[in-house]
């Protein structure tokens, strides 16, 4: 798509309407699960100022989606402001009235760059346990039902693991008074190592402390992420093994895609045994599409996600 076309459809909120009929058709199959759209999977036209945070809602109800879950690194006015008090309440009014608008739900909001919640230097763990509050509140405020957050930190698995139950508790218990869910997400490094991760979630043990299993995020990369999609990743915990351990405490569940076949079929991940894993537990929340892929453009990543998870889902 051209960057001109891109802004024209970005503007007017008409990507993907020639796709709604096609999506309340299939939805009439009873699906077992919601559709809602990741901010992320916009995050290069976002990061490249070809499109605004604040067209999310209505780009996402144009392409057939019910709920949205929000990025906060996504928001250069939040995130790269001192005054953050004032910042965030203008967050919450605009994207409260834009959910309105365009009769979408706030479903969650994934946190980044907030500080390591498994720094091994306690002030500064301290300090990002405080930052991760600010953002449970405006949760709250937006009527999420959760918030996603990620357990980086010290590389020692004995120091991770401890350090990781404190604050995650702590933020529980503070989440709880506000009727959010906390998260984890399998994001790369031990957070892919699932049985540490699942150590930390069941020792924790409160009802609104669990997972965010991501169809994808399986690299066990010491630095960075990897790429289970490219080759570049040594070192991956087995997708559907993962995902069996993970759902058990999940509270929300994450859609990723990379790229597909002729058949639309994810070139990487066995979307239908994904998702009977995910039924096998009684799940039927919302799963979040997020597209990271390349070679097709963030939109016809989206329609080509959402488009297998109903395919896929309609199979189940």
């Amino acid at each position: 798509m051209k960057r001109k076309e891109f802004i024209k459809l970005a503007a007017s909120g008409a990507i993907g309407l020639s796709s709604i009929g096609y999506i309340a058709c299939e939805k009439q199959k009873e699906l077992f699960f919601k559709l809602s759209l990741a901010q992320w999977s916009f995050h290069r036209a976002i990061q490249n100022g070809i499109m605004s945070p604040y067209t999310f809602a209505q780009n996402a109800k144009s392409l057939g989606f019910e709920g949205i879950e929000y990025v906060n690194a996504l928001y250069d006015d939040v995130m790269k402001v001192d005054n953050k008090s004032d910042a965030l309440k203008n967050f919450i009014k605009k994207n409260n009235e834009l959910a309105m608008d365009n009769g979408i739900e706030n479903v969650l909001i994934m946190i980044d760059s907030e500080g390591d919640l498994a720094n091994e230097n306690n002030d500064q763990r301290l300090i990002a346990i405080d930052n991760h509050k600010r953002w449970i509140e405006t949760g709250a405020e937006m009527n999420c039902s959760a918030i996603r957050l990620n357990l980086y930190g010290s590389k020692d698995v004995k120091t991770w693991t401890e350090l990781s139950i404190d604050s995650l508790s702590q933020l529980s218990e503070f989440a709880s008074g506000h009727n959010i869910n906390v998260t984890v997400e399998n994001h790369g490094r031990i957070t892919s190592n699932i049985p540490a991760l699942m150590n930390v979630i069941n020792s924790v043990n409160m009802d609104n402390c669990g997972t965010l299993p991501d169809f994808g995020n399986f690299c066990m990369a010491d630095e960075g992420y990897g790429s289970v999609f490219d080759g570049t990743c040594e070192q991956i915990y087995d997708f559907y093994q993962g995902m069996e351990e993970m759902m058990p405490r999940a509270l929300a569940v994450s859609a990723k895609s990379n790229d597909f076949d002729e058949n639309g079929e994810e070139t990487t991940l066995d979307y239908k045994r994904i998702l009977k894993i995910v039924n096998s537990f009684g799940y039927n929340g919302y799963i979040g599409v997020e597209y990271e892929g390349s070679r097709l453009s963030e939109v016809e990543g989206i329609k080509a996600t959402r488009d297998l998870l109903i395919k896929a889902g309609k199979l189940i």
